[in-house]
């Protein structure tokens, strides 16, 4: 059964200029602190320190988005073009149409999860049995659920119910907790909500006995004595994976939450954290950028973020995480863009 909180209401309406800045600073501070923790990914912190000290900005030569961001601009595409009337079977066409049926680029479709999905999908398999797999339970789920928030902005139980259909492709149970509560604390962001409420809004939309509700908790419980507490009450020593949906998604609240709200800290936190590092930095900066707008993003850090370069998804080539915010964030000036064919 899922907790109680107090759930933000929708913006007012005319909010739109508001909205966008806060549906730009999400995706780009998704972009961002995936960026920003790709380097850092399945690190532990003492690595990270012997190598760079501690992380404060790009440490990359060409820093750029890696599976995390294109399977949100994915996530992105399939919400602008269906919406609210978005179903399993049309998530599936869509993995067929982008990604499935084509040649796939040099991660060969990205993580575990993914892999298993394609898998069976292409043995004929469809949501919900394809995502009958070993890694149902990644945060491969999480790291696209914000497009779900943005596009359902001050409403959190449609974004958890969305970011749910979406992942019916390839996860399950914790897997699906974990995108829901993204889903559900960036909706409250996009609507103006402190963190606190943020916080409890994510953990409202999940069942409370649940393994992502408990990690959530200890997580926001020990943010205020600072990352190292927040990696020790979550981490799963000794495990070898590093992308555990309950994990990666309590670490990245835990970020937010121990740096209340501010961009640079949270995603840096998020970082220097290492584990899964580019989906922590990118889910935590996703909730961050909702939560200040774009503007609060260092412009070197926003300046560095191109268009997709498909490294992943060779579909999604091209597109800007901005024009997908823009996107779920229509005025009625705005044309409607066209999915990649």
């Amino acid at each position: 059964m899922a907790s109680t909180a107090c759930i933000p209401s929708p913006p007012a309406p005319g909010d739109s200029l508001g909205l966008r800045e806060r549906a730009r600073g999400a995706l780009l501070g998704l972009a961002v602190g995936d960026a920003l923790g790709a380097p850092a990914e399945n690190l532990k912190p003492s690595e990270i320190r012997a190598r760079w000290g501690r992380i404060t900005g790009y440490v990359a030569e060409h820093p750029a988005g890696t599976d995390d961001t294109e399977y949100a601009i994915l996530s992105g595409l399939l919400l602008a073009r269906h919406g609210s009337a978005l179903t399993p079977a049309q998530v599936g066409a869509a993995w067929h149409e982008w990604i499935a049926d084509r040649a796939e680029g040099r991660f060969r479709g990205a993580g575990f999860s993914e892999r298993g999905t394609l898998e069976n999908l292409r043995r004929g398999l469809a949501a919900p049995v394809s995502a009958q797999h070993r890694h149902a339970w990644s945060d491969g789920l999480a790291m696209r659920a914000a497009p779900h928030g943005v596009f359902a902005a001050g409403r959190p139980a449609e974004a958890a119910r969305l970011a749910a259909i979406d992942g019916s492709v390839s996860h399950d149970g914790e897997g699906i907790y974990g995108g829901q509560a993204v889903a559900a604390g960036v909706a409250a962001a996009m609507a103006g909500a402190p963190v606190v409420t943020v916080v409890a809004t994510a953990l409202a939309l999940v069942p409370e006995d649940s393994w992502t509700a408990r990690s959530l908790r200890r997580a926001v419980t020990a943010a205020h004595r600072g990352e190292r507490a927040v990696r020790s009450a979550v981490v799963i020593g000794g495990y070898p994976w590093t992308d555990l949906a309950p994990e990666a998604v309590a670490l990245a609240f835990g970020a937010y939450a121990a740096a209340d709200g501010d961009f640079e800290q949270t995603v840096l936190t998020a970082v220097n954290m290492g584990r899964d590092a580019d989906t922590t930095a990118a889910v935590a900066g996703a909730l961050a950028g909702a939560t200040r707008g774009a503007a609060a993003i260092p412009q070197a850090w926003a300046a560095a973020i191109g268009p997709a370069r498909g490294s992943c998804l060779p579909a999604m080539a091209g597109h800007h995480v901005l024009d997908i915010a823009d996107l779920l964030t229509p005025t009625p000036a705005d044309n409607t863009a066209e999915a990649p064919s």
